[in-house]
């Protein structure tokens, strides 16, 4: 479960709210001024997304390197290609099923 919560609460109710982070697995989003600048999640989740983050990273960067060389309009032009290719053969495979 995801509770919100704001800075204040969150302060003043921190002991119970870590209790739920590590015992339910909750998450509690902390928000100032109505927004939300911060979040308390279970450390292995918060592991787990940093080595997605990690992996994510990993493979940005060959990407990053062979497009170094292209204009940015040129660049998301063929992204926004590759996608529209992608899509048209994804709907295509979910037809034939």
């Amino acid at each position: 479960m995801i509770r919100q919560t704001n800075a204040v609460a969150f302060r003043q109710n921190l002991g119970e709210m870590l209790n739920q982070v590590q015992c339910r697995r909750d998450s509690v989003v902390i928000n100032k001024d109505g927004k939300p600048v911060a979040a308390v999640v279970d450390a292995r989740l918060f592991e787990r997304i940093r080595r997605m983050q990690a992996r994510f990273e990993s493979l940005c960067e060959p990407l990053e390197s062979g497009f170094a060389a292209i204009d940015e309009v040129e660049g998301m032009a063929e992204i926004d290609k590759a996608i529209k290719q992608d899509r048209a053969q994804q709907k295509k495979k979910s037809k034939s099923r």
